[in-house]
């Protein structure tokens, strides 16, 4: 049989770009189908209009939208679509994905995360299991990540530190906002362990990419220098480089044939023009992003999957995680504080780049016995004036115009300073979060969208209220006033994993700890819904680092 390729990578965010690379090096055939549009570097201006009140990088909702399941006060489970709601779950349709619009927080998981059911034991309501596989096996690739994506950071002993292969990350970190010198002080007075925050971001020119500008924009915006480890950046700009690798964006794959034997035949897909198109390889990689993955393979249906790719046992879309926590923040009243220190505070650019592991493991109040706790990232509150002037128009006692807003938006803006935090801890597994197909919905090329059920666990607001009032009490001891903080059980959509875990069994898993699919010779999964947990940080650094491991194991596939 002839093929057009050696193979099809399907996504091309940071489940994709690590299998691209690696096998364009390797001198494989790969092309890359990626929904949304190719961005370079001189599309990514600070337009804060197009970021975050128009869906530049992002389908609009009248043609691609959810259905999302929430449970009412009642505890009836309510279906809404997200045309209807506006509320969007999609993340950077782009090439390279998410991954353009990412912070770039880099945060190892540990050990004990790969054992969460034999270290604290099963929970009523959870479908907690182990790994397949140990942080030993993914350590390397955690290190390779730090060199061909590009993290910066400096590597602080303390008592929960991971074990590393290496001594330290191999670029120093970002240059340091002076309000963390505050942050450290604060916590050596609490007895806390302040740690630099490793960071996605080049801080200087290297790997064929431009050092950090520094303008304070990174969290849902595109990085104009290449300095943040996007995929694109990162990765798929070297793969394209070697002449093994195309990419064709505005594909939209949308089904798997699969032959009598169960394996992948060819991916067909709709073209910017909406014409049907098909391509043959010899193995296929699913990296659409958690959701988009599920809802691929239940729709690629065939004679040996009647219920979908990797099927058999009912366990495709089950399981689906996101990250619970919630963050919090204070405000620095400048009428409180030095000349010195507000000209500090008002320092503009460089990062806080500070986070909290001590409560990683909690073994305290009010827990009955140990359990899985989390970390604290602290940050400035995203300069983005659109969405901040925007928050100000509501007070205590209600909506706020005229003079009253005025001077609420010149008291935030213009004389106070403010510190934020956003929480990280497991979102368990249940049975009330999983992905099908709604058959009743559909996207503008006709296909089903995705349903998601959206249930958590009370136990994950538990640790995430403890680690909220952690970060609350590091705010006051720094001097903030006006602290607060909420826990949610909302999930966040830029933190989605699972729906297709990784197992030895085929009756509780999808795929293989290779992340093959179960039955299907020649397909693997290489995005976040492999993850049958997913930790305490969030998950970029960990997608990439498997998938870098899915590649290897690619490659020895097709032959080394």
């Amino acid at each position: 049989m002839s093929y057009d390729y050696d193979v099809c990578v399907i996504g091309s965010g940071a489940g994709g770009g690590p299998v691209a690379y690696t096998l364009a090096k390797a001198g494989y055939r790969v092309l890359v189908l990626e929904k949304g549009p190719w961005f370079k570097k001189d599309d990514f201006f600070k337009d804060e209009i197009a970021c975050c009140r128009r869906p530049l990088y992002t389908p609009t909702l009248m043609d691609e939208r959810h259905v999302i399941e929430d449970q009412n006060s009642d505890g009836n489970w309510v279906a809404e679509s997200t045309y209807d709601t506006g509320r969007s779950f999609w993340n950077g349709n782009m090439v390279g994905g998410s991954s353009n619009l990412m912070s770039g927080y880099f945060h190892r998981l540990k050990p004990k995360d790969f054992r969460l059911l034999s270290e604290f034991g099963s929970m009523k309501g959870a479908n907690i299991v182990d790994w397949p596989i140990d942080y030993e096996t993914l350590e390397p690739y955690f290190t390779k990540v730090e060199h061909e994506v590009g993290v910066s950071g400096k590597v602080v002993d303390y008592p929960l530190l991971e074990p590393r292969s290496t001594e330290d990350f191999p670029y120093a970190p970002t240059e340091e906002h002076p309000v963390a010198r505050w942050f450290d002080k604060a916590c050596r007075r609490l007895g806390f362990n302040a740690l630099p925050a490793p960071r996605a971001i080049l801080p200087e020119p290297a790997l064929g990419r431009d050092g950090c500008s520094y303008s304070g924009y990174c969290g849902s915006y595109g990085c104009a220098t290449g300095a943040k480890g996007s995929s694109s950046a990162a990765l798929l700009n070297p793969a394209v480089a070697t002449g093994h690798c195309k990419v064709i964006p505005h594909a939209k794959v949308f089904y798997l044939k699969s032959d009598a034997k169960g394996n992948i035949e060819y991916a067909e897909y709709f073209d910017a023009d909406g014409y049907r198109q098909k391509v043959k390889a010899r193995l296929f990689v699913v990296a659409c992003q958690a959701i988009e993955s599920v809802r691929l393979l239940l729709f690629s249906t065939g004679p040996k999957h009647p219920g979908g790719l990797g099927n058999r046992y009912g366990q495709v879309g089950r399981n689906l995680l996101f990250s619970g926590g919630g963050s919090g923040s204070g405000d620095f009243m400048h009428n409180d504080l030095t000349a010195d220190q507000v000209q500090e505070l008002q320092t503009f650019g460089p990062f806080f780049n500070r986070a909290l592991h001590d409560w990683y493991y909690i073994d305290d109040e009010p827990f009955e016995q140990p359990v899985k706790g989390g970390m604290i990232e602290f940050m400035f509150t995203h300069p983005n004036g659109i969405r901040r002037a925007s928050n100000q128009k509501w007070s205590s006692e209600g909506l706020l115009w005229g003079k009253s807003l005025k001077r609420q938006l010149e008291e935030y803006f213009m004389e106070s300073s403010h510190i934020r935090f956003e929480v990280f801890n497991d979102w368990l597994p249940n049975d009330n979060c999983y992905v099908e197909l709604d058959h009743n919905v559909k996207d503008r090329w006709g296909t089903p969208v995705a349903r998601v059920r959206v249930g958590n666990h009370n136990h994950d607001l538990k640790v995430g209220r403890y680690l909220a009032d952690k970060g609350e009490h590091v705010l006051r001891e720094m001097g903030a006033t006006n602290v607060s903080s909420a826990v949610s059980g909302a999930p966040p959509p830029n933190l989605m994993a699972g729906g297709l875990r990784f197992g030895n069994d085929p009756r509780t898993s999808v795929l293989d700890k290779n992340c093959r699919v179960h039955d299907v010779d020649n397909l693997y999964v290489s995005d976040g819904s492999f993850m049958p947990t997913g930790g305490s940080v969030p998950f970029t650094w960990t997608i990439y680092a498997n998938a870098f491991r899915v590649a290897d194991r690619i490659v020895q596939h097709l032959g080394g």
